[in-house]
C-alpha cells in the first residue's frame, strides 16, 4: 500500500479521539477507587466533635450524648455535692488525678472546666462496662460514707462525683474525662478543645 492513500489528518484524528476516550475512561476508573480510600460519612460522623446543649440541665441531674460510639456523661453537680468531693481524698485510689485519664485542663479537684459541670466518658475503666449514675447519699445498698458516684454494676467498682476510683475496687484508673470546650454557658463540644488553656 502506498503512502499517497492515507490521510493523515484522519490518522491524526482518529489517535486524538482514541487517546481522549482513554483518558476519559482512566478517569472514570480512577474516582470510585479513590473516593474508596476517603471515610464513609458514618466514619467521618462517628469520631466527630458532638454539641450538646446544657440549658435544660437541673442541678444534679445527668444528660447523655454519643461521641465516637462511647456514651458522655454530663452532670451539673450542686454545690453538696462538689463540697463532698474532698472529703473523699482518703478512699481514692488517685484522688489527684496524677493518672493521664484527663486533659491538662481539667486535672484538678473537680477534673472539668467550670466545677458545676462535669464531663465523663461513660465506661468503667475495668472491663468496659457502663456504671450508673447514683446521686444519691448512703443508700443502703452501697453504705453510709457513700457521697454520690457511678457505681458499675458488673463487677462492683465505684467512682466518686468527679470520676475518680475509690480504692479496693477492681477498676484502677479514673474514670475518662474527653477533650471538650464551653462554646457559651449552655453548649459544650464534646471531642474538640481547641483554645482551651
Amino acid at each position: 500500500m502506498s503512502s499517497e492513500g492515507v490521510d493523515k489528518s484522519r490518522r491524526r484524528f482518529l489517535t486524538v479521539a482514541t487517546s481522549v476516550v482513554g483518558a476519559v475512561g482512566a478517569v472514570y476508573t480512577a474516582v470510585p477507587f479513590v473516593l474508596s480510600m476517603e471515610p464513609s460519612a458514618r466514619a467521618q460522623a462517628a469520631g466527630a466533635p458532638v454539641e450538646a446543649d446544657i440549658s435544660k440541665l437541673e442541678p444534679g441531674q445527668l444528660m447523655r450524648v454519643k461521641w465516637r460510639g462511647k456514651p458522655v456523661w454530663i452532670v451539673r453537680r450542686t454545690k453538696a455535692m462538689l463540697d463532698a468531693l474532698p472529703t473523699l481524698d482518703g478512699m481514692l485510689r488517685d484522688p489527684k488525678s496524677e493518672e493521664p485519664q484527663q486533659p491538662p485542663y481539667a486535672k484538678n479537684e473537680y477534673r472539668s472546666i467550670k466545677p458545676e459541670i462535669l464531663v465523663l466518658v461513660g465506661i468503667c475503666t475495668h472491663l468496659g462496662c457502663s456504671p450508673t449514675y447514683r446521686p444519691d447519699v448512703a443508700p443502703d445498698d452501697l453504705g453510709p460514707q457513700w457521697k454520690g458516684g457511678f457505681f458499675c454494676p458488673c463487677h462492683g467498682s465505684r467512682f466518686d462525683l468527679a470520676g475518680r476510683v475509690f480504692k479496693g475496687v477492681p477498676a484502677q484508673l479514673n474514670l475518662v474525662v474527653p477533650p471538650y470546650r464551653f462554646l457559651s454557658d449552655t453548649r459544650i463540644l464534646v471531642g474538640d478543645d481547641k483554645g482551651v488553656a
